[in-house]
């Protein structure tokens, strides 16, 4: 399987991790966060860099998964009502680590707060099948330049969710 993540080109030479938190792990949990497709991955770093930045600064990397890699699947219904509110990360984030610490899938599939009916894949870097994934391809981000002119208009920016 193939998964997408959108970074800084300094980032996009190896799968690096930093342990910050996010929606689906706490601060020091070191997890990969990636999409199903490019346009998830897009989408999602659209929203949290708001159309910033995005021609010469950033890259697609292309991750493949282990074939018969385990994975922990929650479905919208699954997930707390607010769950996509990005001032309320307390609600996934229980359920992340709590995938993290068993260490018992490589993969946690996620609906994108973005877009909830397209999936993101967390990678648990401590689970030991983390050895296998591999970086196999690195391309250039060259979005639509009007995608971030829309985005620098926007009075809204500070509240998508």
């Amino acid at each position: 399987m193939l998964v997408y993540r959108i970074v800084q080109k300094k980032y996009s030479k190896t799968l690096f991790v930093s342990g910050m938190e996010g929606r689906w792990n706490s601060k020091g949990n070191k997890v990969l966060y990636c999409a199903e497709s490019i346009a998830v991955a897009f989408l999602e770093n659209m929203i949290r860099r708001q159309g910033v930045g995005f021609n010469d600064d950033f890259k697609i990397m292309i991750i493949e998964i282990p074939t018969k890699a385990g994975i922990t699947f929650f479905n919208v219904e699954d997930l707390e009502p607010g769950w996509r509110n990005s001032d309320n990360y307390s609600k996934c984030q229980k359920a992340g680590d709590e995938w993290y610490i068993a260490c018992k899938n490589l993969l946690l599939k996620v609906p994108s707060a973005v877009l909830p009916e397209s999936y993101n894949y967390v990678i648990n870097t401590e689970h030991p099948e983390y050895k296998k994934v591999k970086l196999i391809e690195v391309t250039n981000l060259v979005p639509d330049e009007r995608i971030e002119e829309i985005l620098k208009k926007s009075p809204q920016k500070s509240n998508l969710k």
